[in-house]
């Protein structure tokens, strides 16, 4: 009966190994999900929902590098992969064409030029196989007035960590958290005067839990029965990154409006939208000065107590 038994769990694991070979990725698999698009950060859609400007600034992206060094922390191996995405070219640029529905930003093709200059070489040659020197050339690469560089400059593990359990009569539980801070640095750098005319550095919070549970109860003399759960949850790095450089790109066209080197077509709604942030910093600086009053030692009198002032009748 033991045998049969054994021989039917075998024959149902090939079955199920045999079958997930097969069905894993494709549309018949039960499980897969489709491809999405990226999901909308809070950050994003306040990003997309600013008011046009007076006109598109001319912008280019020629790198937005990795420059933490830092590799994925681990602590039972060395991890050699990276603990930020390497493409913040993209994310950057991306950004940038979806700022205020597409209104805001002409972004001038630099990260990877030398494959367009190769296409427009191989569209001129033929053009002028085919005409000869009357062949029309193509038109010049739109130029760009101000140069957007920066990069990832920070990404700092375990910046909190924590966690708190119990266990009662074998039965228990126990969670952790850990915070992990990637900071995001962007300058708008003019390029007829080489100056920088607004820099800004934003940082974002990667959040990690860990949630467990676990029971045991002894069924018989010697038979102990054990049951454990639980599940991690973390925030996805890239995604962190691209809230950053979104908040990143919305700082400094605000920065850009107070400096006057652009603004909005709507004043009435530029001004709405500076109050908004105006108040926005007020409250995360009030937050942070009541903390701080919190935090500091309460001040007693040096006086001793038959010196001290009598009270007022």
């Amino acid at each position: 009966m033991i045998s049969f038994s054994l021989r039917m769990a075998g024959a149902l694991t090939l079955a199920l190994a045999t079958s997930g070979c097969v069905l894993t990725g494709t549309a018949s698999d039960p499980i897969a999900q489709p491809a999405t698009m990226v999901q909308d950060t809070k950050t994003g859609v306040v990003l997309d929902a600013l008011p046009p400007p007076v006109q598109r600034l001319d912008v280019a992206v020629y790198s937005f590098p990795d420059l933490t060094g830092q590799n994925k922390p681990n602590d039972n191996f060395a991890e050699f992969s990276r603990a930020v995405t390497q493409g913040g070219s993209a994310v950057l640029s991306d950004v940038l064409t979806k700022a205020g529905n597409g209104a805001w930003f002409n972004v001038i093709e630099r990260n990877d030029l030398q494959p367009l200059l190769q296409e427009r070489q191989i569209i001129q040659n033929t053009r002028t196989a085919v005409d000869g020197r009357h062949a029309q050339g193509l038109p010049p690469l739109r130029f760009a007035g101000i140069l957007l560089q920066g990069g990832i400059i920070g990404y700092d593990t375990n910046e909190t960590t924590g966690g708190i359990g119990a266990n009662y009569l074998g039965i228990g539980g126990n969670t952790q958290y850990r915070q992990d801070i990637v900071t995001v640095a962007l300058r708008a750098v003019s390029v007829q005067t080489g100056r920088v005319v607004a820099s800004v550095t934003t940082t974002k919070t990667i959040y990690s839990v860990l949630v467990q549970g676990s029971a045991f109860k002894f069924a018989k003399v010697d038979h102990l029965l054990q049951v454990e759960a639980g599940f991690t949850k973390n925030s996805p790095g890239t995604l962190a990154v691209r809230e950053g450089v979104q908040l990143a790109v919305y700082a400094l066209i605000f920065e850009g409006v107070k400096a006057k080197l652009w603004d909005f077509a709507n004043p009435t709604a530029g001004a709405a939208f500076m109050r908004a942030l105006d108040e926005q910093k007020k409250a995360v600086n009030f937050d942070l000065q009541s903390a701080e009053v919190q935090a500091a030692p309460t001040k007693t009198s040096a006086l001793p107590a038959a010196e001290a002032p009598p009270p007022r009748s």
